[in-house]
């Protein structure tokens, strides 16, 4: 059945994810496995920096459709036939990309994971038309998504075919800023009728489905420990310390989005919120790799993987849980904690002590206001 695709109300009772957003969020999980394995191999290979880049190219090419579909379908989502089509084309893409990260991190190839992530693009701007048709208020909004992803994907495909690789990374940049400025663009015209609680329900499913990795190191951690028989019990028990901290940090405080400025900052911050969890999972993971004498690189490049990426993810939910603005001792702790983590970079047994530092946050955020 074929139904008009009208805007929903923002103001909607028991709006929540639906079946076919939890399988969308599913195809993710393969998707965030590539990335997240293919920097850690690149860490305990000691490629860290190519690793890194490869990594930041390919988890953007995956958080900004989730993050475009998330939002529209908070806004338009009925359920229809063609909708439901539609979505699958995208989950199609999304594996497709999932399929070429390997030959990212080994090759530099980004041909397949471009090729995918023009499938999950084009298949949003038939959304966007469809909106445009149905929503008269909103047609200038939905047109301008419309014309400005699909544009940019043209130039997605001009820059894997024809860019010179000394000025593949500078053009990349510039096409993920443009990439994220097309919805302040498109939005300025009239506001989508996105639901706030629905949007931080999805945002918070994403990130547990981003947390498995980490989840993943420390299983990973136990069963090596005990098929090797060197013991990394200790290691895997600190593991899931950092993991537990992680998710109590995040949900712990009401996250609200007031303003349509404040949605998207708040939304952006999740580009390194997300990001950085991944990250968090191949550090661990490498980790176990060095207690192991698995690991070519050295500990002072591995470490980094576990206390940069928990820094940026203190900071950035310290932004989103909106603890600048709240009034007490409370509002500096995640910024402590952040500078903690990273001194631990230096220092003995670095993830066990980060361990110890995120269990103390996790404690203050309970008592202290």
């Amino acid at each position: 059945m074929i139904r008009k695709l009208l805007a929903r109300d923002t103001a909607e009772t028991h709006r929540v994810a639906t079946p076919l957003e939890l399988l969308f969020d599913l195809s993710f999980v393969v998707a965030v496995a590539q990335a997240a394995h293919g920097l850690h191999h690149a860490v305990v290979e000691n490629h860290a920096g190519a690793g890194l880049l490869a990594f930041s190219m390919a988890f953007f090419a995956l958080w900004l459709p989730w993050l475009n579909f998330t939002w529209f379908a908070s806004a338009f989502d009925n359920d229809d036939t063609f909708y439901r089509i539609i979505t699958m084309v995208q989950i199609s893409g999304v594996l497709v990309v999932a399929a070429g990260i390997p030959r990212v991190f080994e090759h530099q190839d980004y041909r397949v994971v471009v090729g995918g992530y023009v499938v999950i693009r084009l298949a949003m701007v038939t959304q966007w038309l469809r909106a445009s048709r149905d929503n008269d208020e909103h047609r200038v909004c939905a047109r301008r998504y419309a014309m400005g992803i699909g544009g940019l994907q043209v130039l997605w495909v001009l820059w894997v075919l024809a860019a010179p690789p000394s000025l593949q990374i500078p053009l990349w940049v510039v096409g993920m800023v443009a990439e994220l400025l097309v919805p302040v663009w498109a939005e300025r015209a009239s506001a989508t009728t996105w639901h706030p609680h629905h949007i931080v329900e999805r945002h918070g499913l994403f990130t547990l489905i981003v947390l498995g990795e980490s989840i993943l190191a420390a299983t990973q951690a136990f069963q090596k420990g005990f098929d090797s028989g060197v013991n990394l019990i200790s290691l895997a028990a600190a593991s899931l310390i950092i993991v537990f901290s992680v998710w109590w940090i995040y949900f712990e405080a009401p996250q609200r989005l007031d303003t349509l400025r404040h949605a998207f900052l708040w939304g952006y911050a999740h580009l390194f919120i997300l990001g950085s969890i991944a990250a968090l999972g191949a550090g661990l993971a490498a980790s176990v790799d060095y207690d192991l004498h698995l690991a070519h690189a050295p500990g002072i490049v591995i470490a980094p993987f576990t206390t940069v990426p928990l820094a940026i993810f203190f900071l950035c939910v310290w932004y989103v849980q909106d603890c600048p603005g709240q009034a007490g001792l409370r509002k500096y702790l995640l910024p402590l904690g952040s500078v903690a983590v990273l001194a631990a970079t230096f220092g003995p047994a670095p993830i066990h002590v980060t361990a110890g530092i995120t269990l103390v946050l996790v404690i203050l955020t309970r008592v202290v206001r």
